[in-house]
């Protein structure tokens, strides 16, 4: 494929138009915001840098890569179990599970492929591979289309404008790149998370009441 192809095919996958059902899960934010610990767009952008650098942002593109370079099921499940072991909480394990699983069955439905029971991470990296994606590329559309889904949880959450939330997620777009470049040489060794809050705001979330999001 050529780089535009890789970026249509890339776009469709990370479109909220595409079966996963992440319009479902805030990744703690809702438990987040009905705390008080997000006011405003601005304790918005500072959380979302958090996670982005020092979380599964993070932590999810060195997972997507090492997936990638995978060679055999089992290294590629290993790469997997990995991931749901650096799942902080049940709802993450939830997350992350759940959309995987339902990437898989539409990424094999359309474009081929056995690859099941992958976490979203693994499974976008896995899929990638398979059609010799660039990886660069699907890293930082990755981190890009999560960090505006987590902008549209917060939408449904707060008083956050269209045109607001668009401002912030623009400026988040450097630190996604930085992001994802930055990830290049890791592995699965390089795996860390020091975004304490946000997995604090997951735990905390699981008995949440009302809530409308599943995570």
């Amino acid at each position: 494929m050529s780089i535009e192809q890789d970026a249509l095919t890339l776009a469709q996958w990370l479109s909220p138009a595409f079966p996963i059902g992440a319009f479902a899960y805030s990744h703690g934010l809702e438990a987040a915001i009905n705390s008080g610990l997000i006011k405003s767009g601005g304790d918005l952008s500072d959380w979302l840098e958090d996670i982005l650098q020092h979380g599964s942002g993070r932590n999810d593109c060195i997972l997507l890569r090492a997936a990638y370079v995978c060679s055999t099921p089992a290294a590629l499940s290993e790469v997997n179990d990995t991931g749901l072991a650096f799942a902080a909480s049940a709802e993450r394990r939830l997350e992350t599970s759940v959309q995987g699983a339902a990437f898989c069955k539409t990424s094999a439905a359309v474009w081929g492929g056995e690859a099941s029971g992958l976490i979203y991470p693994v499974a976008v990296g896995a899929s990638a591979a398979r059609l010799s994606l660039n990886v660069d590329l699907t890293a930082v559309m990755f981190v890009q289309s999560m960090t505006g889904n987590l902008v549209s949880a917060a939408q449904r959450l707060m008083p956050l404008g269209q045109t607001d939330g668009q401002a912030i997620l623009a400026a988040l777009l450097p630190l996604c790149q930085e992001v994802a470049a930055g990830t290049k040489q890791a592995g699965l060794d390089d795996l860390e998370s020091t975004a304490f809050l946000s997995d604090i705001a997951a735990m905390q979330h699981e008995t949440l009441q009302p809530r409308i999001f599943r995570t």
